[in-house]
């Protein structure tokens, strides 16, 4: 933990509000790119209980590329199947086994948050970047053009002493402070959505009997649905249910789940209410001031999405900071962000939250139905997660397969982005992956080969020739511009003549770089 017992700079590049994993990630990769960042948080040090703790496959890749997946990969419990209990018998469906063709991080891995959060800001403490806890944003004003910045009013708390306050200049500022987010707050942005009646409940339990450590297991009762994530051996896990009532004890919670699921367990070890909303902030930027995380978009916690979602907003939104910085791209190319990352968010609320939401709404005409939707699971779920469909829905429960659309909607593409891969996560290959942890923009082949490199600016590297995709993802004809956050920006044929020539141009033009 670092107290704010130095001086706070006068002037930075980006100054992150929250140091949750979101806010985190983005001064890590920030800073990694060059920029001069400043991460401050009005809490003590990292969360020490955590709500969010499932990791997908595309937050591991990410990890990985930071050179920090070592921690996760060794220690986190790692779940790929879900187990359906609730019947005369368990009914078991494999989800890792759909993901082992595109990623090298198949199933969810149990990380709780608290450990993200230390392994994100132990690393920026030891690259000279130390998190300011007990430093909190109280105001910030940005009245002139977007390209000036703004000024920011901080107030440190150390110990035993009275509150000080001091005036930081940024470039930009990232709100990732939280749901309540002070940031979108004073920016005036609404935040749409409603939230849940019922109230959701955690207990992290000891001893629970018949939970397999290496599966999520799903209970559907009379009148309530609850997950249960593995946390160690010996029957370690967290429970999250609905329940029916507004503020339960945990007496009343945990015996309505008790008497209604049949879980038996030992110890609590930590239990917690609270109400769930399903959020959307109507804008992600305004001018110089950036929203990510659980400050731009609030999900359900049952589906595992809302930290990775998160994280991945970071992850993108720092590249493109530091791809402006740079100067190596137009200032204009920041309402890539929102146009990019604002549609992912929305598609978690409108189709996983809801449907997570209905499964878990507790009472005894949803019971029916989920029991109901039990018996069709018991036959379907198998099959779909062995048959073509299984790697689609296996991707979108891992957020790899996420697509940022290179041009409107219905728009006819231009030819640098005809290739299926462009705006699709580069997959991460064996033999891909050293290449993918500089940051940087790069060129890649697939078993082709490339007689000149074209008129791409020089920050850009490569061409890196790679053997082909066995599984046919990326075309050994094609030349392939990868964006530092691992996503394909544009693809050309590796042999077109002057037609490649132009085609090259226009793609830059549209990815805003200069010179």
């Amino acid at each position: 933990m670092t107290r704010t017992a130095d001086a706070l700079p006068a002037e930075v590049d980006v100054l992150v509000a929250g140091a949750g994993p979101t806010g985190l990630m983005a001064g890590l990769v920030a800073h990694r790119r060059g920029l001069r960042v400043l991460v401050v948080d009005p809490k003590p040090g990292p969360t020490r209980e955590s709500r969010a703790i499932v990791v997908q496959a595309r937050s591991v890749e990410i990890l990985d590329q930071l050179g920090l997946a070592g921690p996760v990969l060794e220690s986190a419990q790692l779940a790929g199947r879900i187990r359906i209990k609730g019947g005369d018998r368990p009914v078991e469906a494999d989800f890792a086994r759909a993901q082992e063709r595109d990623t090298l991080f198949p199933g969810a891995r149990i990380f709780e948050q608290s450990r993200t959060e230390a392994l994100l800001s132990e690393a920026l403490a030891s690259e000279g970047c130390p998190v300011r806890y007990g430093v909190e944003l109280e105001s910030f004003t940005a009245d002139g053009p977007a390209e000036e910045g703004l000024e920011a009013r901080l107030a440190s708390y150390p110990a035993d002493a009275a509150g000080t306050a001091t005036s930081v200049h940024a470039r930009w500022l990232i709100g990732a402070d939280g749901a309540s987010s002070p940031v979108r707050h004073q920016l005036g942005l609404s935040f749409d959505g409603d939230t849940d009646e019922a109230t959701f409940c955690v207990a992290d339990l000891h001893d629970v009997a018949g939970a397999p450590d290496d599966a999520l297991s799903a209970y559907v009762g009379e009148q309530r649905f609850a997950i249960l994530f593995p946390l160690g051996p010996g029957g370690h896990a967290r429970l999250i249910w609905l329940h029916g009532g507004t503020d339960p004890d945990q007496e009343e919670a945990l015996a309505g789940a008790r008497d209604d699921l049949g879980i038996r367990y030992g110890r609590v070890d930590w239990f917690s209410s609270y109400r769930v909303h399903h959020r959307l902030a109507s804008r992600f930027r305004v001018g110089p001031v950036l929203l990510a995380g659980d400050a731009a978009h609030v999900h359900s916690p049952v589906g595992g999405q809302g930290m990775n979602t998160g994280l991945q907003d970071a992850h993108h939104l720092a590249h493109l900071l530091a791809d402006v910085a740079s100067g190596l791209r137009d200032p204009a190319q920041l309402a890539r962000y929102e146009q990019e990352r604002r549609p992912v968010a929305l598609s978690l609320i409108t189709a996983v939250d809801r449907a997570f939401g209905l499964l878990a709404r507790p009472g005894r005409g949803p019971g029916f139905l989920r029991r109901r939707a039990r018996d069709v699971i018991a036959v379907l779920g198998p099959r779909v997660l062995r048959s073509a469909a299984g790697p689609w829905l296996g991707g979108l429960l891992g957020q790899y397969r996420i697509h940022y659309h290179p041009v409107p909607r219905g728009a006819v593409l231009p030819q640098w982005a005809s290739d299926p891969a462009v705006g699709r996560r580069l997959p991460v290959l064996a033999v891909n992956r050293e290449a993918l942890r500089s940051g940087r923009w790069q060129l890649h082949t697939y078993g082709g080969a490339i007689a000149e490199r074209p008129a791409v600016p020089e920050a850009v590297d490569g061409p890196f020739a790679f053997p082909a995709d066995p599984r046919g993802r990326l075309r050994s004809y094609q030349l392939y511009l990868v964006r530092p956050d691992g996503y394909v920006a544009a693809a050309w044929p590796l042999h077109a003549g002057a037609a490649a020539t132009s085609d090259v141009a226009a793609a830059l033009t549209a990815h805003g770089f200069r010179g």
